[in-house]
Order: C-alpha cells, then structure tokens, then sequence
C-alpha cells in the first residue's frame, strides 16, 4: 500500500475549523502581496507562485506557518506580521475566487508527467499526485490539500526539492511531501510539474 494513508488520515483528522473569508476585504489587504503574486494572484515569474483559484484553507495553513515560522519563505520576512488571523481568511478567500491563468506542458514531459500525477511511480512506492490534489489538480480544500493546476513549474520544482531534501517540512507529522518526494529524481520531477502547469481544472 502506497505511503500517502497514514499521512492522508492525520491531516484529514488534523483538520481545524475555519471561518469564512471576506473577499472584497481580503481584496484591500492584498496591495502588497502585488508585488509578487499579481493584482489577480497570477504572478508574473515562476519564483513567485499565483494564488490565484488556490484552495483557501491551504492558503490560510501557509500564512500560518510562514507567519510562526514553520515554513521558510525568505521572500514573505515580516510580511504577514501585522495581519489578524480573519485578515488571512479574506485575503485567502480572495484569491480563491481569483481564476488562474496556467500555461502548457513542454510536449517531450507530457508522457511522463501524466503517468506520474495519474499513477504515481509504483516500482518508487510513490503514489500519484491526483489521489490527494484531484485528476484535475484542484486539491482537496477541506483536508488543506492544494490546487496545483496551473501552477509554475518552477515554483512546483522548488517546492518537490525542498520537500525532498527537507528544507521544507510543513507537510504535517505524516511527512506526505517528504514521504513522496524524496525518491523523485531531478527528471521525474521536472515532468510532473510541467505537466502541472498544463493542467486546467
């Protein structure tokens, strides 16, 4: 059996009660965050992510975490510091109205990057990425799984080697991220996330 279960089920019961975003407040907060994620959350380089159509209670999990430190992020240093935790609900729900641009796949990573999102790597006891972000990389906003679709392959690469070589380990006591990305070669991950950014929900 695939070693995404046990990690799947302590998130899921991890899980806490959020309250409900204001959009159009959430929309004034974000003037700062344009800088890097663009008036719509559509960022317009690959170092920064778009959150635009992000799942809110991922985003507001990840305000969180940079905010307490749990996450390494250089470039948000001190700013989330002055944000209520209802501020992060409704810039959060902001975005998650937001709809993401994407772009495509390279077409020499397709083959590659399908098999791995949709079935995972078997012989690597890695599972596929849809079981948790959806076929159609929309997440699972109610276990604070993330929409992928989309998404900068460039960021996406980022994110696989920090979970890979731990840098980054906000991915809950079920280790799912490090769990998944640790046996992922430099290649298989360079596949996967421009098959991401293929991706339309």
């Amino acid at each position: 059996m695939y070693r995404f279960f046990l990690g799947f089920l302590i998130a899921a019961f991890s899980m806490g009660a959020f309250a409900d975003g204001d959009a159009a407040h959430g929309k004034t907060l974000t003037t700062v965050c344009q800088a890097c994620h663009g008036p719509d959350g559509n960022s317009a380089a690959g170092s920064f992510p778009s959150l635009a159509g992000q799942n809110p209670r991922y985003l507001v999990k990840e305000m969180h975490d940079i905010k307490s430190g749990a996450r390494q992020a250089a470039p948000m240093t001190g700013m989330l510091n002055g944000l209520s935790d209802q501020d992060m609900e409704d810039i959060a729900a902001y975005f998650a109205e937001q709809k993401i641009k994407g772009g495509a796949a390279k077409k020499d990573l397709v083959a590659e990057g399908e098999n791995i999102y949709r079935a995972g790597i078997r012989r690597k006891q890695i599972a596929a990425c849809s079981a948790c972000h959806s076929p159609t990389g929309k997440g699972n906003d109610a276990a604070r799984f993330p929409a992928l679709a989309g998404q900068w392959p460039e960021y996406v690469e980022a994110q696989l080697k920090a979970f890979r070589d731990g840098s980054r380990a906000n991915d809950g006591t079920g280790k799912m991220m490090r769990t998944t990305a640790m046996d992922l070669s430099d290649s298989e991950i360079k596949a996967v996330a421009s098959y991401i950014y293929g991706l339309r929900d």
